[in-house]
């Protein structure tokens, strides 16, 4: 490998991780999410610079907060992953044209 091709690699591995961010699904609520705070939840999540960037959920969370904030971010996250200890990272929607 030359250096050309090694910087080449350095670049694509660390754009992968600039335009990335976590958001832990359990930290939008105290002890039990509330479907008459869903509003509120996606506005929180909405608010935060996610616009063509990779998104990672995770945390606790019931099933349809994870749905609702998934809708939420198709057209604005430029990828979305879903993490758990269980599962590792799954690719839940990619819009990257690279």
């Amino acid at each position: 490998i030359n250096w050309e091709q090694r910087k080449s690699i350095t670049v694509s591995i660390w754009s992968e991780f600039i335009d990335m961010i976590t958001i832990d699904l359990k930290s939008l609520y105290n002890d039990t999410a509330k479907i008459s705070e869903l509003d509120k939840y996606i506005q929180n999540v909405l608010s935060q610079k996610i616009e063509g960037q990779t998104v990672i959920l995770t945390g606790q969370a019931p099933i349809w907060l994870y749905l609702k904030i998934a809708h939420a971010l198709h057209g604005k996250a430029k990828k979305l992953i879903y993490d758990s200890p269980v599962t590792g990272k799954v690719v839940i929607f990619d819009h990257d044209p690279f």
